[in-house]
């Protein structure tokens, strides 16, 4: 597949002059689901706003070769507001884009059938529970229609139950939609389960120390956690991992 997006020797340095980023040089396809995996503070969510323009880099270009996709963003926290309901949160980007009301309600409101919150259209965010805030986050991403996903250790604040269903949704969302994701996260074991590629970052700074490809089943589901397969894999990018942050001492 050709490559959707490039990072040639990207940087980061901050005005207060932290060195947070690279130089990093990576490549991703159309349709893979790209982990970046390291310790907090490594670089990798300035990575991911990097590619999704949200800051510039110091150095080294990000690049589209098809031309930039159409791109959703997922934060760490839903970032909801609060005297909205779930409904107009999932409009938000559609409006500010200039999409005309009625088609920004049927587009939403889709969204939001489609993460299990049909009967939550209306519920405003202080009477969600944080994976339910969580689902509405990713279908106002999702109504729009990107090609490109971009999360940000959307998961990281729920609990193993929680967190493991949306594993699950989020995994038939990339497929139903033939979607490329680049996901951040400090768990070996949401990337093994997730992705078709794992990128082991460095401490700061974020440099890449290792890329794992994995051959997951397609689909797959819950009893693929049980598998040898699986934890093959979360071994693998364990060790390569502890790798990666002992080279950086």
């Amino acid at each position: 597949m050709p490559a959707l997006l490039t990072l040639s020797a990207i940087s980061k340095t901050f005005a207060n002059g932290t060195v947070a980023l690279g130089p990093m040089d990576l490549s991703i396809q159309e349709g893979e689901f790209v982990s970046l995996v390291g310790p907090s503070g490594c670089g990798k969510s300035t990575a991911l706003r990097l590619i999704a323009g949200l800051i510039a880099p110091t150095g080294g270009t990000v690049q589209f070769p098809q031309g930039r996709p159409e791109t959703g963003f997922v934060f760490q926290e839903p970032t909801l507001m609060p005297w909205a309901d779930a409904l107009a949160n999932a409009m938000m980007p559609l409006r500010l884009k200039g999409v005309a009301a009625s088609e920004a309600e049927d587009r939403a409101a889709a969204a939001l059938k489609r993460v299990g919150l049909s009967d939550f259209l209306h519920a405003y965010p202080r009477a969600l529970s944080g994976g339910m805030k969580m689902r509405v986050s990713i279908a106002r991403a999702l109504a729009a229609g990107p090609k490109l996903l971009l999360m940000d250790e959307p998961f990281a604040a729920l609990d193993e139950f929680t967190r493991q269903a949306l594993n699950d949704d989020l995994l038939a969302l990339w497929a139903e939609d033939k979607l490329t994701v680049t996901f951040v996260t400090h768990s070996v074991f949401e990337s093994a389960y997730l992705s078709t590629r794992v990128v082991m970052v460095t401490p700061r700074p974020g440099r890449i120390a290792a890329v794992i490809d994995q051959h997951p089943p397609v689909p797959r589901d819950a009893s693929f956690r049980l598998t040898p397969e699986f934890s093959a894999y979360a071994g693998h990018i364990s060790n390569a991992l502890k790798q990666a942050m002992e080279g950086a001492h």
